[in-house]
C-alpha cells in the first residue's frame, strides 16, 4: 500500500520591508552567511540556519531557554511552516520584537550565538547535474 502524498502548500513571498528588515538587521552580526532557503532570505553562521524569513514571518532559532523566555514575555509560538509540522528549535517573532531595532538586534543575536555553539555543518557536495 503507498502512502498519500501530501501536496505542497502555496507559499506565498515575503513583504518586500520585511526583506529590507532583515538584510539591515543581520549586516551587523559577525561571521554570518546571507543565503536563499526555499526562495527566502536566511542567516547561517558556521553552517548552521539561526534566521529566516517565511512568507510574512521572520523566524529565530533560540535555545529551549531563550525559546521560554521570548514564548512567556512576547507570546512566541513554534514556527510551523506547514500546519502540525513544527520546527522544534525555531520561533516566529512576533510583532513586538520586529518594531523594535533593540529588541530584534538582541535576539538576533541570541539566535546568532546559539547557532554558532552548535556543531559546525559539513559544506554539501555539489548535486550531480542530469542529463
Amino acid at each position: 500500500m503507498s502512502a498519500k502524498k501530501r501536496p505542497m502548500p502555496k507559499w506565498t513571498k515575503a513583504p518586500e520591508a520585511l526583506v529590507s528588515l532583515f538584510g539591515r538587521a543581520i549586516e551587523s552580526l559577525p561571521g554570518v552567511e546571507p543565503k536563499k532557503m526555499f526562495g527566502y532570505p536566511a542567516a547561517f553562521v558556521n553552517g548552521n540556519m539561526f534566521s529566516s524569513l517565511f512568507q510574512s514571518s521572520m523566524i529565530l532559532r533560540l535555545s529551549e531557554q531563550d525559546r521560554a523566555a521570548c514564548a512567556s514575555q512576547f507570546r512566541a509560538r513554534l514556527f510551523e511552516p506547514m500546519p502540525g509540522r513544527p520546527m522544534r528549535e525555531y520561533v516566529e517573532v512576533p510583532e513586538q520584537i520586529l518594531k523594535s531595532q533593540k529588541l530584534l538586534d538582541t535576539w538576533l543575536r541570541k539566535a546568532r550565538d546559539y547557532a554558532a555553539a552548535l556543531p559546525p555543518k559539513a559544506a554539501a557536495k555539489p548535486r550531480a547535474r542530469k542529463r
